[in-house]
């Protein structure tokens, strides 16, 4: 089996061959990552423009305390008069500095007595004035290609009058579950072996959680002839296919052997972690498989640290779910000389992680609800032993 480590760079040096793309309008773009670069074809602002309610003045007639208002300046309108020696021009946030001006003295600096405005409080030159540029110049990259639009790039991009966009499809992830003890949601129980099925559910969740298309599937029996034509099916509509359960050496586990006889590459089969280790990874040209193994709280954990990073590559993205430092609260005890994958309760405080494992119960990989509350994972490499209350620890963020 490989060590942890060695897995992960290997999804990280998967590459794919042709990249899926598509032009969206913009508040459709929200969660897509951006096949273009995205350049300024003009200044903004383009012209000297107020930042405030005030009044245009030249300078250094400041000194003269008294200057009487020539007209009036509304932003949106094109305005002719020029602010000449001793006079100053009403102007308002967003209107185009008036010819001759070069700094705004705020309504709040001054009186009004009839035509003129007394000068209460000086300003510096060029005061409230925004200069051609400020926010972007022309010619400058704003929005890179593989950025994920959220709402400020889309108010950017708005700006810009850039209507469309060219992005990365979000890859279809046909989702399977195995086992012949599997029932679906709503189907009648009719011997006490069934249990419910939560794996192709959640793996739905996490596949909307992290911008792909999920194509559910359902459950499928034990049977590898079925088993066989339904990965097949899938592989034809999906751009990743996960499977669970079928990927360990019991005499009904057939998804590993279906893989490799479907003429998949073998990516990596069997990782040094706990939970998961019989995880299996293969690709058919620019299509991937994950099995997954049958047990609920393993198959999240590795549908986090496996499906969610390939999920991203085919958006040429980042990764969602991040690494941090935190202070451990109470001891933890390292169980397996493998990497482990711990649900922990995760706080911060005054800028601090800390973790515990409150609630969290210790057994099989089947405890699905140590994943509620506000929970991380806390990463421990085989090499590391259990650590004590007080020393710091990796986790993982779910992004």
């Amino acid at each position: 089996m490989l060590h942890f480590d060695e897995s992960i760079e290997m999804i990280k040096s998967l590459e794919i061959n042709n990249y899926k793309t598509k032009t969206v309008p913009l508040m459709q773009a929200q969660g897509y990552v951006l096949a273009e670069d995205i350049v300024a074809d003009h200044n903004s602002p383009e012209f000297p423009t107020s930042a405030m309610d005030g009044y245009a003045i030249i300078h250094e007639d400041m000194a003269m305390g008294r200057l009487k208002i020539a007209s009036i300046n509304p932003a949106g309108t094109a305005l002719k008069d020029e602010v000449i020696g001793g006079t100053c021009i009403k102007t308002f946030t967003g209107s185009l500095m008036p010819h001759g001006a070069d700094t705004l003295i705020p309504i709040e600096s001054v009186e009004v007595e009839g035509d003129e405005i007394v000068i209460k409080q000086e300003v510096p030159q060029g005061f409230s004035v925004r200069q051609p540029g400020e926010n972007y110049a022309k010619g400058q990259l704003l929005v890179p290609k593989g950025t994920k639009i959220d709402f400020p790039q889309i108010g950017v991009l708005a700006s810009l009058n850039i209507t469309r966009l060219l992005v990365y499809e979000k890859p279809t992830v046909g989702i399977i579950s195995t086992g012949s003890e599997l029932l679906e949601l709503g189907q009648e129980q009719t011997n006490d072996a069934q249990i419910r099925s939560s794996n192709n559910y959640i793996l739905e969740a996490i596949v909307h959680k992290y911008d792909g298309l999920p194509l559910q599937l359902g459950c499928v029996k034990d049977d590898k002839e079925t088993i066989t034509k339904e990965i097949s099916n899938a592989l034809e509509k999906s751009d990743i296919v996960v499977t669970t359960g079928g990927v360990s050496v019991g005499d009904f586990d057939f998804v590993k052997d279906v893989i490799r006889e479907l003429g998949c590459d073998v990516v990596f089969k069997g990782v040094r972690i706990k939970p998961g280790q019989h995880i299996m990874v293969a690709r058919k040209e620019d299509k991937f498989i994950i099995g997954l193994p049958g047990f609920a709280y393993s198959s999240t954990v590795t549908a986090l640290l496996y499906l969610v990073p390939l999920i991203e590559k085919f958006q040429h993205g980042k990764c969602a779910i991040r690494k941090v430092r935190a202070t451990l609260k109470e001891p933890f005890i390292k169980r397996a000389k493998k990497a482990e994958f711990t649900a922990c309760n995760i706080t911060l405080l005054q800028g601090e992680y800390y973790v515990d494992f409150k609630g969290k119960k210790v057994g099989s990989s089947a405890i699905l609800t140590n994943m509620l509350g506000d929970i991380a994972l806390l990463v421990t490499s085989e090499e590391e032993t259990s650590k004590e209350v007080g020393d710091k620890v990796s986790v993982l963020l779910f992004g």
